[in-house]
């Protein structure tokens, strides 16, 4: 996977991302980050990227030229015939998640395009951008800190990446699921104590105990999700047992 960056400040992102896992990641070749400075590529003697917006408001809007000169510079350096699809960082974008960056993960090349200011000229915009991306409802200083992070998280699905590959298969969000409790030594912590069954070596106790545990954390943590998730057999024996039990549990007076 081979990400390439339009940006205001490519300092921020190398240093966000030449760290940890990602770091040895492009050690060893599995991933590469390259930078390009869209001021690089203003045609003003102060390198000047942005300007005001016509029709009057507040704040600057970044100028056509610019982007799409540094747009064109990192599709120079894909091979030919490669696609890349470019994505703009935007709250007007399609909000991220995992199901999204599993489909990004199967690309070769990625171009994202970091915005600041009030915006970028709508006119290039539509000439280079392949997908608008929101990763939450909230405004950012911006595109920076949301590239890092989609980044990361496609990252994670590169083959090679995290080293143990049953990680990501297991992780929250995977089959609509959040991730179940997790726990290490002491087996005792101020008087609690690691559940019984990951003491056990009973692998297949484990793994029910596991599921029950990411099915009860969605179901109360994030129902939306709950709603998704394909239950089995074993899954609709547990939460018939855990509707029994709350329906015997003492009503509290309101």
């Amino acid at each position: 996977m081979n990400y390439h960056v339009l940006t205001l400040f490519p300092d921020m992102i190398e240093q966000g991302l030449h760290t940890s896992i990602l770091g040895r990641a492009m050690e060893k070749g599995l991933i590469s980050l390259s930078t390009i400075d869209i001021r690089d590529y203003s045609m003003n003697k102060h390198n000047r990227v942005d300007d005001y917006p016509y029709g009057g408001g507040a704040g600057m809007v970044m100028a056509p030229g610019p982007v799409y000169r540094a747009c064109e510079a990192a599709k120079a350096g894909i091979p030919e015939g490669r696609r890349a699809r470019v994505i703009y960082l935007t709250p007007q974008g399609k909000v991220f998640n995992q199901e999204l960056a599993k489909e990004f993960a199967k690309e070769e090349d990625l171009i994202f395009l970091c915005g600041h200011y009030e915006g970028i000229d709508e006119r290039v915009l539509d000439m280079v951008v392949t997908d608008y991306v929101s990763i939450g409802d909230y405004v950012l200083t911006g595109g920076e800190l949301p590239v890092m992070v989609m980044i990361d998280v496609i990252s994670r699905l590169v083959p090679g990446v995290l080293g143990n590959e049953t990680s990501a298969d297991s992780e929250s969000f995977e089959n609509h699921l959040l991730e179940y409790p997790q726990y290490t030594r002491p087996e005792e912590f101020m008087g609690e104590k690691v559940p019984e069954v990951l003491l056990s070596g009973h692998h297949a106790n484990i793994e029910r105990w596991r599921r029950d545990q990411s099915l009860l954390r969605t179901m109360k943590n994030r129902p939306d999700l709950f709603e998704k998730v394909e239950l089995d057999k074993k899954d609709r024996g547990f939460l018939e047992r855990l509707k029994a039990e709350e329906e015997k549990a003492p009503q509290r007076d309101a």
